[in-house]
């Protein structure tokens, strides 16, 4: 019998979420989770800008069935990765710092998923 791993039974988790039984409050406190814990790591750097920058990147993510988490792609325009040439080592870091963060389960079995995340960048000069 084929396995569909496009949908999980339980999504990634961090251990603030995992109080939460509804799937979907669940799967909403690790997107909301990930996305401040990276905002915050993110805002740690100071960044100076020629031109002011407001644009939405998708960052792609791999959660590991055995906890890592890895970044797979940064979706940014040209003219943004001019502006900040340090940006993939500033994602790279944030999700190196993200606290653990708990595999999918599909039938009781950790697997790997792959997430999208948007993260607005903006910046005034």
């Amino acid at each position: 019998m084929d396995v569909d791993f496009t949908s999980v039974d339980v999504s990634p988790s961090f251990k603030v979420c995992d109080s939460l039984i509804d799937k979907d409050k669940k799967n909403s406190c690790f997107r909301s989770t990930i996305r401040e814990e990276i905002a915050n790591s993110l805002a740690k750097y100071s960044i100076k800008v020629k031109q002011p920058l407001d644009e939405t990147i998708t960052v792609t993510i791999i959660i590991n069935s055995n906890k890592q988490v890895n970044l797979a792609n940064i979706g940014a325009s040209e003219s943004l990765r001019k502006e900040i040439p340090a940006l993939h080592e500033m994602i790279e870091k944030s999700i190196a710092d993200l606290p653990d963060i708990y595999p999918a389960i599909k039938r009781g079995i950790p697997v790997t998923t792959q997430y999208q995340l948007p993260i607005r960048i903006k910046l005034e000069n």
